[in-house]
């Protein structure tokens, strides 16, 4: 299941994670990101024993979303160890997705 995130939750469950963790920032409003919405879901239940998958809704976390300079949603970040390892914009394929996670 995709975790939620939030400013309270990022720090632990993102940057602190001893797993990779791949953020999807979105809004309600935003269509393409409802597009990308199921495929994010699916890949969360399929691969939870590799990766940590959630969402972070930037108008509620507007502070974390400008600290990674999200400008346009969707946009998919990967941290592994607490960093930033990749990031995609936009909708995008499950392959898109699994190669980014895989690395």
């Amino acid at each position: 299941m995709e975790r939620k995130f939030t400013t309270e939750n990022f720090e632990t469950e993102v940057l602190k994670s001893d797993k990779p963790v791949l953020v999807d920032f979105y809004a309600d409003w935003c269509g393409p990101c409802r597009m990308m919405a199921p495929l994010v879901e699916e890949l969360a239940e399929e691969l939870a024993d590799q990766v940590v998958i959630g969402k972070l809704n930037v108008d509620d976390s507007e502070e974390i979303a400008a600290k990674y300079g999200v400008m346009n949603i969707p946009t998919l970040i990967l941290f592994r160890e607490g960093k930033e390892a990749d990031r995609l914009l936009g909708v995008r394929s499950r392959e898109e997705l699994e190669r980014m996670i895989q690395g």
